[in-house]
C-alpha cells in the first residue's frame, strides 16, 4: 500500500486534516488515523501541508485542435500532438479529458481539416486506441455535432456502433440567438477564425443576409436530434446541449431526451435548467476572466448563484484548477463544494461516478497534492490509478 500523510484531504462534504490516505493498487483503501500497526505500506509521501484532492474530470475541451494544428496552415502528426497535450493536461491536474470534437456544417469559422469526418474519425481512432500504449491519463471523446450537418447522423451511428463515442452535444451556432444573439458579436468571432462562404468574406454580410443563410440550409430535426440521443442514451453516453438561451429552447431539450446544458447564455437560464433536472456546464476561463468572451453569462455569478454544476476547461485547461481555489478565495465559496464541480459533479454527469470523482474507499485512485505557490494553486504530484505519473518540485 501507499501511505499520503500529513495533507488537507479535501472529500466531499469537508477537508480532513489529521488523517492518512491509503492507496491499494489502482484503488483507494481508507482513511487512517496513524500509520502505527498497518500492514503492508510500501511507500510513505509527505504532502506537507498541501490539498489532496480527486483528480480533475474536464467534459469539455478543444485545446486538442491546437495541439494538432498550432497555425492555420501548420498540422502535425495526430499522437505527437495528443501526447504532448495530455502532458500539459496533467500538470493541469487532469486525470480524465473529454476532448470536444466538432463537425460543422459549412466553413463560416474557416476551413478546418481537424473537423472532417475523415479526421475527426482519425482522432477518435487514436484516442480509442492509446489506452492499448503508453499513456499519462485518461482520453475520451465527445462529438460535437451542428445542426446543420445532416451527414452527422450516420456518422454518430457509425462512431457510436464502434464504441469510440462517450459524449455527444448538439450545437447551433446561427447568429440571432444561442452564443451569438447579436449579429455583431457573430460577425466579430467569424472574421477572427478567417471564415468565408462562397469566397465572400463574412464581414462583409449584411446582418440580414447572415440572418436569411442560416434560417434556411436544412438543420437535423427534433426527431434525428431525438433518434441519436436514444442511441446514445441505449450505449450509456450522455447528450449535452450548447447554448441554451431560453426556456422554450429546455423544453425541446427535454423532448430530444438531453442531460446537460453546457453554457447557458444567461443566468436565468442557467436557474432553469439546473431547476428542470439538466446537469449545468460553465467556463473555468470565464471564471478567471470574469466574464464570458462573447458577453454572456459569468461563470462565477453562475457558481454563487448555485446554477452552475460544472466547471470545464472549453480552451483552457490549466484554467479550471485556478477557478477552484480563485472561487474559494474571492467569493468565499467553500473547496469541496468547488472541488466537486471538477471532480465528482463531472463523474456523475458522465456516469462514472462508482470509479471516479472523489476521494472515497473502493474508487479509482485518482488524485492530486496540490500546494500554494505565490498565491498559485500547482499540482505537484498526480496519481492515475494509484501511479504516480507527475512528481515535479519547484526552486526557489
Amino acid at each position: 500500500m501507499l501511505a499520503i500523510r500529513n495533507g488537507k484531504i479535501i472529500t466531499p462534504n469537508q477537508i480532513l486534516e489529521r488523517k492518512i490516505l491509503l492507496l491499494k493498487q489502482d484503488r483507494i483503501e481508507g482513511f487512517a488515523d496513524s500509520l502505527d500497526g498497518l500492514n503492508g505500506i510500501e511507500r510513505v509521501i509527505d504532502a506537507h501541508g498541501c490539498y489532496i484532492m480527486p483528480g480533475i474530470i474536464d467534459v469539455h475541451s478543444d485545446k486538442i485542435e491546437q495541439y494538432i494544428q498550432p497555425r492555420p496552415m501548420s498540422q502535425v502528426d495526430f499522437e505527437f500532438a495528443l501526447r504532448i497535450c495530455e502532458r500539459d493536461l496533467l500538470s493541469a491536474g487532469i486525470t480524465t479529458i473529454y476532448h470536444s470534437i466538432s463537425l460543422f456544417g459549412d466553413e463560416f469559422f474557416g476551413s478546418s481539416p481537424l473537423r472532417t469526418k475523415e479526421n475527426v474519425q482519425k482522432l477518435a481512432d487514436l484516442i480509442a486506441n492509446i489506452h492499448l500504449r503508453n499513456h499519462l491519463i485518461r482520453h475520451r471523446f465527445h462529438l460535437r455535432v451542428e445542426i446543420d450537418n445532416l451527414a452527422a447522423c450516420d456518422i454518430v451511428r457509425e462512431m457510436i456502433g464502434q464504441g469510440k463515442v462517450q459524449q455527444i452535444s448538439f450545437m447551433n451556432h446561427t447568429p440571432g440567438q444561442g452564443q451569438y444573439r447579436s449579429i455583431e458579436a457573430y460577425r466579430e468571432t467569424v472574421s477572427k477564425y478567417n471564415g468565408r462562404h462562397n469566397g465572400k468574406e463574412v464581414s462583409m454580410l449584411s446582418a440580414d443576409e447572415l440572418q436569411e443563410y442560416h434560417a434556411n440550409k436544412p438543420k437535423l430535426s427534433l426527431e434525428q436530434q431525438r433518434e441519436l440521443t436514444r442511441l446514445a442514451h441505449q450505449n450509456d453516453i450522455p447528450v449535452a446541449s450548447h447554448d441554451d438561451d431560453s426556456l422554450e429552447k429546455l423544453d425541446e431539450n427535454l423532448k430530444i431526451g438531453v442531460d446537460i446544458s453546457e453554457f447557458p447564455i444567461s443566468i436565468e437560464t442557467a436557474k432553469a435548467a439546473k431547476a428542470q433536472g439538466f446537469y449545468t456546464v460553465v467556463g473555468s476561463a470565464n471564471i478567471l476572466r470574469g466574464s464570458s468572451h462573447s458577453g454572456n453569462l459569468s461563470a462565477a455569478e453562475a457558481v454563487m448563484e448555485d446554477c452552475a454544476d460544472i466547471v470545464c476547461s472549453d480552451y483552457y485547461p490549466a484554467a479550471i484548477l485556478h477557478s477552484i481555489f480563485h472561487m474559494n478565495e474571492k467569493h468565499g465559496i467553500p473547496l469541496p463544494q468547488m472541488v466537486n464541480k471538477a471532480s465528482l459533479n463531472p463523474a456523475r454527469a458522465m456516469r462514472i461516478e462508482r470509479d471516479y470523482g472523489s476521494l472515497e474507499a473502493g474508487k479509482k485512485a485518482d488524485l492530486l497534492i496540490v500546494d500554494i505557490l505565490d498565491g498559485y494553486p500547482v499540482a505537484t504530484h498526480v496519481f492515475v490509478d494509484g501511479r504516480a505519473t507527475l512528481d515535479i518540485e519547484y526552486r526557489r
